[in-house]
C-alpha cells in the first residue's frame, strides 16, 4: 500500500431534478403545436392513456386550463378558404427554364446548370470557379476548361433576374446596370461600383465628388439609381420559404368592454386513464389479481406513466395560464390602452414575486411563446423591459427601453438630413427633454432599432 495515499471525505450540496421535473421542464418549453404533437405521441406509445370526449368529472370542479382553454376542432374550419400549397416557380426552375431556351454547346450547358445547383438562395455564387471546375469533374463527370467555365458562368449572369451568378455585392449590382439603357446617370453609377465602391459603401459622398470629378447633382442621381437595385435578386423568385413560416399563438386575450381574459390555444383534448389499466391496478391492490412479474410491471408502470403525464400536462397549463395573468397585472394599462408606450418597466424576477415561482420556469415559460391579443401577435418576452432612470422611491420615474427608443426615433425622424445627428447631440437633446441618458444608452437603443449611424443617414 502506497504511504501517500489518504481518505478524505468531503460533504457537497448539489440539486438534481427527478424525472418528473424534467419531464414538466420540456413539456413548458414546448410551443402550442409541438404540445399537440407530444400529446398524440404519448397517447400512442402509453395504452393505458386515452382520449375523451365528454369526461365524468363528477362532483369534481373542472380546473382552470380546462374551461379556459380553446378546444377547437377541425370542423370549426370547415368553411376556412385555406390557401394551396405554393406552386409558384423557384430560382432554380427558373433559370434552368432560361437556360434550355439557348441554344449552347452541351459541355457549357452541363457547367452552367451546375452553377445554377450551386447559387444560394439569393443568387449568389460563394465558391471559386476553380473548386466548381474539380467538383464537376470528380462528381458527375463534366470535363470543362477554364476558359469554358468563364463561359458558362458568363451565361448564367446574362439569365432574369439580372444579377445572379455574382461573386459579391458588387459584382452584383454591376450587372444589374450593365443591363439597363444607356444614361449618362448609368455611366456615372457604374463608375462609382467600379472605383468607388468602397466612398459609396461608407457615404463618403464627398469622396465620391473628388475621386470622379463630376458634380454632387451627378453624384446624387447616380446613388439614387444604385439605390434602386437588389442587393439579393434570387430572393425575388425563391420566397417560398418565407412564406411558410406560420406562427401559432399559445395565448389568446380578449378585452371586454376594459375586462381582460386569457385563454389556452391549443386542440388538446381530455385525458384519461384507460378503465382497463385502472381496475387492473385496483385488482393488484386489493390482492385479487395475481399474474406473472413482468406483466404487473407492465401495467403498473404504463398506468403510473399515463396519471404523471396528465398531472403535468395540467401543471403545464395552469403553469403557463398563471404567468401570462401575471404579466396582465403588472401591464394592465397597456392591455386597456394599447399603448405601447404605457409598458411599465418588468423583469423575470417581477412575475416570480406574483407567481412565486421559479425564475427558470418563468423564463421557459416564456420563451418561444406568443399571445394573440385583439390589436396583434406578440412574443412573451416582448412585454418585458429594462428598467432605465430611478429605482426605489423614484421608481416611478423609471423609463422603459421602448420610451428611449420612441424618443431617438423621434429625433432621428424629424433631423436634417444633409446634417445628420451625432449620438452626442441626440443625448443633449433627449437631456433638454429630460431624459438622463448616456452618450453609450443611445448608440445602444439606435442601434437595437436599426438606425444606422449619423454619417450612414447622411444624404445629399
Amino acid at each position: 500500500m502506497d504511504p501517500n495515499q489518504t481518505l478524505t471525505l468531503d460533504q457537497r450540496l448539489s440539486m438534481r431534478l427527478s424525472a418528473q421535473q424534467l419531464r414538466f421542464v420540456k413539456l413548458l418549453e414546448l410551443t402550442a403545436p409541438e404540445l399537440e404533437e407530444a400529446i398524440d405521441n404519448e397517447l400512442e406509445d402509453n395504452p393505458a392513456l386515452e382520449a375523451i370526449d365528454n369526461a365524468d368529472n363528477g362532483d369534481d370542479p373542472l380546473p382552470r386550463y380546462r374551461y379556459e382553454a380553446r378546444n377547437a376542432s377541425p370542423d370549426d374550419y370547415a368553411d376556412y378558404d385555406f390557401t394551396p400549397a405554393d406552386s409558384e416557380e423557384s430560382l432554380y426552375d427558373a433559370l434552368l427554364r432560361q437556360l434550355s431556351e439557348r441554344n449552347l454547346p452541351e459541355n457549357i450547358e452541363q457547367a452552367a446548370r451546375y452553377i445554377i445547383g450551386s447559387l444560394d438562395s439569393n443568387g449568389y455564387l460563394r465558391r471559386p470557379l476553380v473548386s466548381l471546375i474539380n467538383d464537376m469533374a470528380f462528381g458527375p463527370g463534366i470535363n470543362v476548361t477554364r476558359q469554358e467555365a468563364e463561359e458558362a458562368l458568363k451565361t448564367v449572369q446574362q439569365l432574369e433576374p439580372y444579377g445572379v451568378g455574382a461573386t459579391t455585392l458588387q459584382e452584383c449590382l454591376k450587372l444589374q446596370l450593365e443591363h439597363l439603357p444607356e444614361s449618362q446617370t448609368r455611366t456615372d453609377a457604374l463608375d462609382i461600383i467600379d472605383s468607388q465602391f468602397d466612398a459609396f459603401s461608407m457615404k463618403h459622398t464627398h469622396r465620391i465628388i473628388s475621386g470622379l470629378k463630376i458634380d454632387k447633382e451627378r453624384v446624387k442621381n447616380a446613388i439614387d439609381l444604385i439605390l434602386t437595385l437588389n442587393p439579393k435578386p434570387g430572393a425575388s423568385i425563391d420566397s417560398s420559404s418565407a412564406s411558410t413560416n406560420v406562427i401559432v399563438p399559445d395565448l389568446i386575450i380578449n378585452n371586454e368592454e376594459g375586462r381582460l381574459s386569457v385563454a389556452l390555444n391549443n386542440r388538446i383534448p381530455e385525458l384519461a386513464i384507460d378503465k382497463t389499466f385502472t381496475e387492473a391496478v385496483r385488482e393488484m391492490e386489493n390482492g385479487k389479481r395475481k399474474k406473472a412479474k413482468k406483466g404487473l410491471e407492465f401495467v403498473t408502470s404504463r398506468y403510473n406513466d399515463a396519471r404523471d403525464f396528465i398531472r403535468i400536462l395540467k401543471q403545464r397549463q395552469e403553469t403557463l395560464l398563471n404567468v401570462m395573468t401575471a404579466i396582465m397585472k403588472i401591464q394592465h394599462d397597456y392591455f386597456i390602452t394599447e399603448d405601447v408606450y404605457r409598458l411599465k418597466p418588468m423583469m423575470i424576477k417581477d412575475i416570480s414575486a406574483v407567481t412565486g415561482y421559479d425564475l427558470s420556469v418563468i423564463s421557459r415559460a416564456t420563451t418561444n411563446k406568443f399571445v394573440q391579443t385583439p390589436w396583434g401577435l406578440f412574443p412573451l418576452r416582448f412585454f418585458f423591459s429594462d428598467s432605465i432612470g430611478e429605482e426605489g422611491d423614484n421608481a416611478s420615474d423609471a423609463l422603459t427601453n421602448r420610451k428611449i427608443e420612441a424618443e431617438i426615433a423621434s429625433i432621428v425622424e424629424g433631423e436634417d438630413k444633409k446634417h445628420p445627428l451625432s449620438d452626442e447631440r441626440i443625448r443633449q437633446i433627449m437631456e433638454s427633454k429630460g431624459y438622463e441618458v448616456s452618450r453609450r444608452t443611445v448608440a445602444k437603443y439606435r442601434d437595437r432599432q436599426g438606425i444606422p449611424v449619423a454619417r450612414l443617414r447622411k444624404e445629399l
